[in-house]
């Protein structure tokens, strides 16, 4: 996978419209699942493509320092030749005082291919560091985008499942509104009442048939009683 490649889906995926993406969705829910494992899938493949791009660069730095450190080390090396040197000429020495220079001019040039090489790298060095951070950043962003993915996916749930448990509630609500179980008390009522009635009726009759045995008991005293006082007038 190249840097640009990488920058490229970095860039995509951090600069995603979600909610333009909820409002194509035909199920919202099956499309945030499947856009948080699309993120997750590529947040995995961009890590792995920044981690090495990282390690390159770690490798170039290494290489960076190895090549200062010996240049500082060849300078070294051809000063204390350098002395060497001067030592023997003083001594009159001449040829080991040229063996040395020569070994100083050796020095030097190494010396010399470890600076340009140094400097070569460093360039490259600056441009890994820039990408890298950009890098970081757009993996940073994606993370974000997924975590923000993750809470609209579980908001939208919780909505979806509130206005279920709603629409169930209503449509309990307009059953009960259709079949209204007061006017089926109503006629419950109205039944008891009627039974109420009868029995008061009952009630009436047969105080109006004790009502009239009372009065044929009566109705007899008085036949006795009528009939006891002609018998006396008889005996007078």
């Amino acid at each position: 996978m190249t840097k640009q490649t990488i920058l490229g889906r970095v860039a995509q995926l951090a600069k995603a419209n979600i909610n333009a993406l909820l409002d194509q969705a035909e199920d919202p829910q099956k499309m945030l699942d499947q856009l948080i494992r699309d993120y997750a899938n590529n947040i995995a493949e961009a890590e792995a493509a920044v981690a090495s791009t990282i390690g390159n660069l770690r490798l170039l730095e290494q290489d960076h320092r190895e090549d200062v450190d010996a240049a500082k080390e060849w300078g070294g090396k051809a000063l204390a030749a350098s002395r060497k040197a001067d030592e023997l000429r003083a001594a009159g020495k001449d040829a080991e005082a040229d063996t040395f220079d020569n070994l100083a001019k050796v020095a030097l040039g190494r010396q010399l291919g470890s600076e340009k090489e140094a400097r070569t790298a460093e360039p490259s060095i600056a441009s890994q560091t820039e990408v890298v951070d950009k890098l970081k950043t757009g993996l940073t962003q994606m993370k974000e985008k997924l975590r923000e993915l993750q809470a609209k996916r579980d908001e939208l749930v919780a909505r979806a499942t509130s206005a279920q448990a709603q629409n169930r509630m209503m449509d309990a609500v307009k059953s009960i509104d259709v079949l209204d179980p007061t006017s089926e008390l109503s006629r419950f009522e109205d039944k008891v009442r009627r039974e109420e009635a009868r029995a008061m009726g009952k009630q009436e009759l047969a105080a109006s048939s004790l009502d009239a045995q009372f009065e044929q008991l009566d109705d007899a005293e008085d036949d006795a009683e009528i009939a006891a006082r002609l018998a006396a007038l008889k005996a007078a």
